[in-house]
């Protein structure tokens, strides 16, 4: 093949590596099992480079998922359990899984069904942000439960970056507003 892609039809190699030096290109095989294989005038740094930024945009591209682990107890207190929704509610907003483990101790592990009842609730309180990817089951010691997210990861991460640029834009975009300050006494 030829530097453009035009098809220059079966060649011995000496005369291909000719026409390779003269257009100052590589002779580069691209199907060496083909009969007869086939090469191609390019420039192979150029082709190297090019391949090599398309791997990185794909890595960029790429999302890994984190579970995230939160760990109950089945007597919470409100505010505690409060505390701990809001994390879970943060995890969820980053795109993130999160497995809740209540953690069952002494006679607290022949009352499962208050774990259920707490695992419920929470799933409830943060139905908008995700759903129960694996139900409560009950794991020894522990009940376990699985939320998603409903937004995907790389959504979140996009929400997340324009969120801290138009932050960081905010206030140099705005006129500075006169503000009144207390007066002062002239008595």
């Amino acid at each position: 093949m030829g530097p453009n892609g035009e098809q220059v039809g079966i060649v011995r190699v000496e005369d291909a590596l000719r026409l390779a030096a003269e257009a100052d290109l590589d002779l580069v095989e691209v199907a060496p099992m083909a009969k007869p294989p086939v090469a191609k005038l390019m420039d192979f740094g150029k082709f190297k480079y090019e391949a090599a930024q398309k791997a990185r945009e794909a890595r960029k591209n790429q999302v890994n998922t984190v579970i995230k682990e939160i760990k109950l107890r089945p007597k919470i207190d409100p505010h505690d359990y409060g505390t701990k929704k809001g994390h879970v509610v943060r995890f969820l907003n980053g795109g993130d899984k999160v497995k809740v483990t209540i953690m069952f101790r002494g006679r607290e592990q022949s009352k499962p069904e208050l774990g259920f009842r707490l695992l419920q609730r929470l799933a409830e309180d943060v139905s908008e942000l995700g759903f129960v990817e694996s139900a409560p089951k009950q794991d020894g010691r522990n009940m376990v439960m699985v939320l998603g997210p409903t937004k995907k990861k790389a959504d979140a991460k996009a929400e997340q970056r324009k969120r801290r640029e138009s932050a960081a834009r905010g206030p140099q975009d705005e006129a500075p507003e006169a503000v009144d300050g207390p007066e002062s006494p002239t008595e």
